[in-house]
């Protein structure tokens, strides 16, 4: 994986997740170094509509071939949508992390700092 596989319109946590803001709604997914790290995944349980999640607390898990792995919210809020079709479809994950494969919506009240894709590329140690 390299710096340019890493969309820079999106910002991104040190737990893989990923959030695309649209004012007081945002996007959530895993990235794509996340989902080569878990392998193929199986199993995907996202929190609720309508509950409450907080930000850099475990909402929801990913179960792959090889672990389960908690998901963090990136933000603290109300869940507004979740994406049926990965829950039915989790190798969605695998195909398309960043489009198909987002996992859930959320109305943030609060939201910490996150990185950009410059910044998330170094943590994952991406070249170029």
């Amino acid at each position: 994986m390299t710096a340019q596989d890493i969309p820079g319109n999106l910002r991104y946590t040190t737990e893989h997740e990923w959030i695309s803001r649209d004012g007081e709604k945002a996007t959530v997914g895993i990235t794509a170094f996340a989902v080569g790290a878990l392998g193929d995944v199986v199993f995907v349980l996202l929190p609720d509509v309508g509950e409450q999640v907080q930000a850099g607390l475990p909402c929801g898990e990913l179960e792959s071939t090889k672990a389960v792995s908690d998901l963090f919210a990136p933000a603290t809020g109300e869940v507004v949508e979740v994406n049926r079709r990965v829950v039915d479809d989790p190798g969605l994950l695998n195909a398309d992390p960043y489009g198909e494969a987002w996992l859930f919506r959320v109305r943030i009240v609060t939201e910490p700092a996150t990185l950009s894709a410059g910044e998330y590329a170094a943590l994952v140690g991406s070249d170029g």
